[in-house]
């Protein structure tokens, strides 16, 4: 069986449901990993699919996917916050839904040649793109420690991160830290696990991914890519994994469907009685959660977290000044 075989989409069933696949419709998986959207809407629906992935390994798996599909499922290379971009160039300027399954596919997790996982040997890599920017690695031993705590902290949720961070500086005075398995240990031998909690290395290992990878920034982008392509009607779903992404996504649905809890009077509103109209409208208030019988069969799917919502008619909100992706080389 192959990885792609094996993988289980999460919460497949109501993303289904949320993005509502209708016969003719165009539809865009931007986050193909394994392919597990992209099948359960080119199974559900006569319809076709545009499947976005920067991963080149991801792209190559699915190839045989094409000689099931045809033309109705399109591969493209490339990050999802330049989906815009990428979809006029395969000639669509709009699409009737928008899938993201946020984080890591389980199939990059697996092989530890990526070096995403803390609990297999390999090089301290973990970037989507493997020829693409700078690496785990390349940060752990060159970012200043006030920098790297910063990383952790911010994009871990780690209260030990200035220790952690005191701890890798000193280490890599001795030699590179350049394998998966020898930071973990490290930030293992600072941060003792606590009984039933998850392992140490964990959020350490998440903030270096996200940064490496620019993940925060290129949600805000394919957001706003999302909002500029979706027809009237259409349907965006977001699945996160992690409060981190949650939180950009509830914003940005909230702000741009009305929705957003009234200003005090120490935070300014962020736009005027007569600012943009609402371009989306909330599917459900909250979030969507995957059923207690799926988390038992998938445990990947216990922290995940779906939102959904509608275009409306009203037009794409002013671009905002959203950060390009970051080209800092290896």
């Amino acid at each position: 069986m192959t990885a792609a075989a094996s993988h289980t989409p999460v919460m497949v069933a109501e993303v289904l449901s949320a993005l509502a696949p209708r016969p003719g419709g165009e539809y865009v998986d931007a986050t193909f990993g394994a392919g597990g959207y992209a099948r359960a809407i080119l199974t559900a629906a006569p319809c076709r699919v545009l499947a976005i992935d920067r991963d080149p390994d991801a792209l190559a798996r699915g190839r045989h996917m094409l000689h099931e599909w045809g033309d109705r499922l399109r591969l493209i290379a490339g990050r999802f916050g330049e989906m815009e971009r990428l979809l006029a160039e395969a000639g669509r300027r709009s699409v009737d839904g928008i899938a993201f399954d946020l984080g890591m596919a389980s199939t990059q997790v697996d092989e530890a040649a990526r070096g995403f996982s803390f609990r297999t040997d390999g090089p301290l890599d973990m970037r989507m793109d493997p020829s693409a920017g700078a690496t785990a690695a390349d940060l752990v031993n060159t970012l200043p420690e006030a920098e790297l705590a910063a990383i952790i902290r911010e994009f871990g949720e780690e209260r030990a991160a200035r220790r952690i961070a005191r701890a890798v500086v000193a280490a890599r005075r001795s030699a590179p830290i350049r394998r998966t398995l020898e930071l973990a240990s490290l930030v293992r031998s600072v941060v003792p696990a606590a009984p039933g909690s998850v392992d140490p290395a964990t959020r350490t290992f998440q903030a270096l991914r996200i940064r490496v990878n620019d993940e925060l920034g290129e949600l805000d982008r394919g957001l706003v890519a999302a909002e500029r392509l979706l027809a009237p009607g259409g349907r965006l779903v977001v699945v996160a994994y992690h409060s981190l992404e949650d939180r950009r996504v509830k914003g940005f649905l909230r702000a741009r469907s009305g929705t957003a809890p009234a200003p005090s009077r120490h935070r300014p509103a962020s736009s005027s009685p007569g600012g943009p109209a609402p371009s989306f409208r909330l599917l459900r208030r909250g979030t969507f959660k995957p059923t207690a019988a799926e988390v038992a069969a998938n445990p990947r799917a216990r922290s995940a977290r779906m939102r959904a919502a509608e275009r409306t008619e009203a037009p794409a909100w002013p671009l905002p000044d959203v950060a390009k992706p970051r080209r800092r080389a290896a």
